[in-house]
């Protein structure tokens, strides 16, 4: 066993006097104000003989050439070990779009339509050719200069110190995936109807926590692993760190404007914010045809979890299970095993049938045919799993599998590991009941962009995030990630 050194940085990520391209839904989104800033933050681990660099970024996603352009400039700077670099994301949807964000092995929606619609006009919703807009190749770059400076002074920031363990519990995610008697399911489908079943999975209040130290046993950082994306204020105009952010500034409250936090999203990608059962409506009107309620019964229930009380809310039930984890820390670690390895892992691309893809194009035939020439953010929405699904079977005529990065972890008796996907809460749940480690923290959209990763049973009830065209591998990509992580984990307690 080794002595620990930890080293923290954060730096800002909100561009000064500019406005950015927002990240997510089926529509241009250009910034109008700032909420809270985005920030990246990052916790250097290292033993002498290893050593782990996690980084945290208020971002929608990390995608591969994202981490690429970091690791470059990372190369031969103070012996940073730039394979140990991790980048991860809250997946905040008021955040900055940039070049190159996605992984994703498919044509996009609207290179498809223009198959079918030659002269197809796409309808905005806000004008956007301004020059005072950061975006493209321009944003991707000057994420990469920041992300890799605050890695790197994170590293060099590395002291002795120590950490200590800590478990909260606060109900933030719930499934957000509605189930019908039909055998289909929909995300953000309606309960209130006499065809409703069942909420398609469950969902995990647990938080998994980390302090770390200084010598003088003075608090340094959090780290909390909370199972639900930062997904309250996703539809609207502003940049945000949604509630990542607002426990970041309640802890600092708390305890002192020098403590970091490290936010990480768990296994989550069928999880929200949002009670789907007690149903309550955004306070402002959202251009999102899945979120309109007819008729909608007033429950007692949450503030709305679209907008600023509501993640105020998610922010405080997370806080407070924090400082009561901290009042219950008496056991500290200096030195402690510490293993860490990187996997290159080819996962089976998810494919489709001839027949589905023949089903695809008729779909598109008709909506060209009936179509006047212009598509706007609804028909985009509309035609996304029948131009992912053409798309794909164009891709798997050429390749099987989708290489990823996967990294695993032994701290003591604490299990980390990471995936590049929106995965599914059931396959962190598998993993974590079976890990052997005494408290196993996952990592989701870690080290790329891979778009969702559903259950079998999300794949049969279909819809947005459980479609072929929702992320490159299905249910049997899963169960080798699962198997996979299992194994590397377990070995490391053997």
């Amino acid at each position: 066993m080794n002595t620990i050194k930890i080293g923290w940085s954060e730096k800002d990520l909100t561009p000064e006097g500019r406005r950015v391209d927002l990240a997510g839904q089926f529509y241009e989104r250009i910034s109008d104000s700032v909420e809270t800033p985005i920030m990246v933050t990052a916790l250097a681990l290292d033993s002498g003989d290893e050593a782990a660099i996690f980084c945290a970024c208020d971002l929608v996603s990390t995608s591969t050439a994202l981490l690429r352009s970091v690791r470059a400039r990372l190369e031969g700077k103070a012996d940073i070990p730039v394979d140990k670099v991790m980048i991860s994301a809250i997946h905040t949807h008021t955040s900055m779009a940039y070049a190159n964000r996605s992984d994703s092995v498919a044509l996009s929606t609207v290179e498809i339509l223009k198959e079918f619609m030659p002269d197809v006009e796409y309808e905005k919703l806000v004008e956007s050719d301004d020059a005072d807009i950061l975006r493209g190749e321009e944003a991707h770059e000057y994420l990469a200069d920041i992300i890799s400076a605050t890695i790197l002074e994170a590293w060099e920031n590395r002291s002795e110190g120590a950490f200590a363990q800590g478990f909260g519990r606060a109900a933030v995610g719930m499934c957000r995936r509605v189930c019908y008697d039909d055998g289909s399911a929909k995300m953000w489908g309606d309960v209130d109807m006499a065809n409703f079943t069942e909420l398609e999975g469950g969902n995990d209040s647990g938080i998994e926590l980390l302090f770390t130290y200084d010598k003088s046993r003075k608090l340094t950082g959090v780290i909390a692993n909370v199972a639900c994306p930062a997904q309250v204020l996703e539809h609207r105009s502003f940049i945000s760190s949604d509630y990542m952010g607002k426990v970041k500034k309640n802890l600092r409250e708390k305890l002192g404007n020098d403590v970091n936090f490290l936010g990480l999203v768990s296994p989550a990608g069928d999880q929200c914010p949002r009670d789907m059962i007690r149903w309550v409506d955004p306070e402002t009107p959202i251009n999102d045809p899945n979120i309109e309620r007819i008729d909608l019964k007033h429950r007692a229930a949450d503030p709305s979890m679209f907008d600023i009380k509501g993640c105020e809310l998610v922010a405080r039930r997370i806080t407070t299970e924090i400082l009561y984890a901290l009042e219950d820390v008496c056991e500290y670690t200096e030195s402690a095993i510490f293993n860490h390895k990187v996997i290159k892992l080819d996962m089976p691309l998810r494919r489709v049938t001839i027949e589905e893809k023949d089903a695809a194009i008729e779909a598109l035939k008709k909506f060209a045919a009936e179509s006047s020439g212009k598509v706007n953010f609804r028909d985009s929405a509309r035609t996304h799993i029948y131009a992912g699904t053409i798309s794909r079977y164009r891709v798997q005529q050429k390749t099987n599998t989708v290489e990823i990065e996967v990294h695993v972890i032994r701290l003591g008796n604490i299990a980390f590991a990471t995936n590049p996907y929106e995965l599914f809460l059931n396959y962190g749940n598998q993993i974590r009941a079976r890990s052997a480690a005494h408290q196993t923290f996952l990592i989701q959209l870690c080290c790329g962009s891979r778009g969702y990763l559903p259950t079998e049973k999300a794949e049969k009830g279909s819809h947005y995030s459980a479609y072929v065209s929702s992320g490159t591998a299905g249910h049997e990509g899963g169960d080798l990630l699962v198997r996979k992580t299992l194994s590397e984990i377990n070995a490391m307690f053997e």
